[in-house]
């Protein structure tokens, strides 16, 4: 019986969701597909006082390995309009990301970059997929989006613009193209 109404609260809230889906979809019947292109920089720090990403998990094999496999991070790094760390804040990317290659340094990654200025404030978009790092041109899917980018769908590329092992500093160029209603 204890369990009665926690289902009952799990129900009431899935059906407040469908509702929301449903009233989304029945004003944009008539919408159509607009196509956003992006650019920022993607900022990662794994070391010093304020890391924004982290070491959370490695097999006993990854300190052998020549490519880190099994090496497990997660990051909540800043997403700014210029290249300088101290340039407008254009949002976060928030997610993980594992070393996933035995003979190459690549990684596999699922994050969500999250806008919090701007005309994208409160939207997001998610993002997966392989980061092969010593490429110098990098592909992820779009595979999702909240807000102004519902049902989103694209692609985002990397370019590495700084990167310094020894500091753990990364400052990558991100554009994207984005297909959203």
């Amino acid at each position: 019986m204890e369990k009665l109404p926690f289902f009952l609260i799990l129900l009431s809230l899935a059906m407040a969701a469908a509702n929301e889906a449903d009233e989304w979809l029945s004003n944009r019947r008539q919408a159509t597909e607009k196509i956003t292109r992006l650019h920022f920089y993607h900022h990662e720090t794994t070391s010093g006082k304020n890391p924004t990403a982290v070491q959370v998990a490695q097999a006993a094999s990854t300190n052998k390995s020549p490519t880190l496999f099994g090496l497990v991070n997660v990051m909540d790094d800043p997403l700014t309009e210029r290249p300088e760390l101290t340039s407008k804040l254009v949002g976060r990317g928030q997610g993980l990301y594992a070393s996933a290659g035995l003979d190459e340094l690549s990684l596999l990654m699922a994050w969500t970059v999250v806008f919090n200025s701007g005309e994208y404030s409160g939207s997001s978009l998610t993002i997966l997929g392989r980061n092969p790092t010593s490429h110098p041109r990098r592909e992820m899917s779009i595979v999702g989006g909240t807000g102004v980018f519902w049902l989103a769908r694209g692609v985002l590329t990397f370019r590495t613009y700084f990167f310094n092992s020894t500091a753990g500093v990364a400052v990558l160029e991100v554009d994207a193209v984005v297909i959203h209603f």
